[in-house]
C-alpha cells in the first residue's frame, strides 16, 4: 500500500470522505481509486486535464468551506504527485 492509496487518485480527498466511498466503473461496480466526485460510469468528470487544473479547482473548494490559505495548500501539495496526474 502507498502512501497516498487512501486518498483520491485525482483531487486528493481522503476515500473515507466520500459518501459514495468510491466512484463507479462502467459495469456498475466500485472504484477504489477514484471518489465519486472525480469518477462516474468509467469516465472522469469535469474537463481537468492537468494537476494544476485540479488543485486551482480544489483550493476553490476549499475556500468556499472555509479553509484558511494553509489549509489549502497543504490539502493540496499532493495532488500532482496522484497517479492520474504521473506522467
Amino acid at each position: 500500500m502507498g502512501k497516498f492509496d487512501r486518498f483520491c487518485q485525482s483531487c486528493g480527498m481522503p476515500m473515507e470522505k466520500d459518501p459514495q466511498k468510491g466512484g463507479a466503473n462502467k459495469d456498475g461496480s466500485k472504484n477504489s481509486k477514484y471518489c465519486s466526485y472525480c469518477f462516474n460510469n468509467g469516465e472522469f468528470n469535469g474537463d481537468f486535464k492537468t494537476s494544476k487544473e485540479m488543485i486551482r479547482f480544489v483550493k476553490d473548494k476549499l475556500k468556499e468551506q472555509g479553509f484558511g490559505c494553509i489549509k489549502r495548500w497543504f490539502y493540496t501539495s499532493h495532488i500532482s504527485q496522484l497517479e492520474r496526474w504521473k506522467k
